[in-house]
């Protein structure tokens, strides 16, 4: 039995190994583009990958964009990637992820526009509602800053815990100040986290790793974020200076369209929610 709720606040992610697909860079022209003004945008495979093939493969000509995407498995190269020029642009993220990465690694990314929720969810293979957790439960959690906050902040609103009143975004288990059911964390690699689902008895896993996995967040989540003011929408994110490149505008309103819209609600039936407008 999937529940749904309002997280209530801090955020996602992590390391890997970078996978290039679609093609590869071209020379630069402005912060990352080709000489042809090809828009280079980077993403994860799922969600942000398949909506930005969909684009380039029915909507970006018609639109008078000239888009390559460049495909990335982990939540670090993306951005370093952007503020080095490599790419123009790219879409995974949250914005709180945003700020903590700019703050922890000195870049100048901002995000342009809220583009989808890919909401984070409980799972298991052990219980079918998180009420059912045992005493002394284990419960897998994403290690990295923002994201392991997000996770929290999920049992945070199922009752399941509550966090010390100094804990931030950036909390994590020792920030915990009730624990009535003793549960303990492990604390894992986000890619990781599908995996781990047969060693504990419940993980809370992002929604792209999920997907890669085979898991349907509105489907298997036992526990599921609501869309309602949540502040992780994924965002179209640019290097500072960039905001009002044509070419990045042709694709925000793309990425508005009703065709896009509609692509995301068919593809993903409420495990990925869009964004119109923002």
């Amino acid at each position: 039995m999937r529940k749904t709720v309002l997280p209530a606040a801090a955020g996602m992610l992590a390391l890997g190994l970078a996978l290039t697909a679609c093609g590869s860079g071209t020379d630069s022209a402005g912060s990352g583009g080709g000489a042809d003004d090809t828009l280079v945008v980077g993403a994860t495979p799922v969600p942000a990958g398949e909506v930005l093939t969909y684009i380039k493969d029915d909507l970006a000509e018609k639109a008078g964009l000239k888009l390559e995407v460049k495909e990335f498995t982990d939540y670090v190269l993306p951005n370093t990637a952007l503020q080095e020029g490599s790419l123009d642009a790219n879409l995974y993220q949250h914005e709180p992820f945003l700020k903590d990465f700019n703050e922890s690694k000195g870049t100048e990314l901002v995000a342009v526009a809220p583009v989808y929720l890919p909401p984070m969810g409980v799972y298991s293979k052990k219980v079918e509602d998180v009420t059912e957790l045992a005493d002394g439960a284990t419960v897998a959690v994403p290690n990295d800053t923002t994201n392991e906050g997000r996770a929290l902040d999920l049992l945070v609103a199922e009752g399941l815990i509550t966090l010390k009143d100094d804990a931030g975004a950036d909390a994590s288990p020792a920030d915990i100040a009730e624990n009535p059911k003793g549960l303990e964390f492990r604390e894992l690699e986000p890619a990781q986290l599908p995996r781990s689902l047969d060693d504990v008895d419940a993980a809370v896993i992002n929604n792209n790793y999920a997907q890669d996995a085979g898991l349907s967040p509105a489907e298997d989540a036992i526990l599921l974020e609501s869309a309602t003011d949540n502040p992780y929408t994924n965002v179209l994110a640019v290097k500072r200076g960039d905001e009002d490149d044509p070419r990045v505008e042709k694709l925000v309103t793309l990425l508005h369209s009703a065709e896009v819209r509609k692509f995301i609600e068919d593809k993903y039936a409420g495990s990925v929610l869009p964004v119109t407008s923002g």
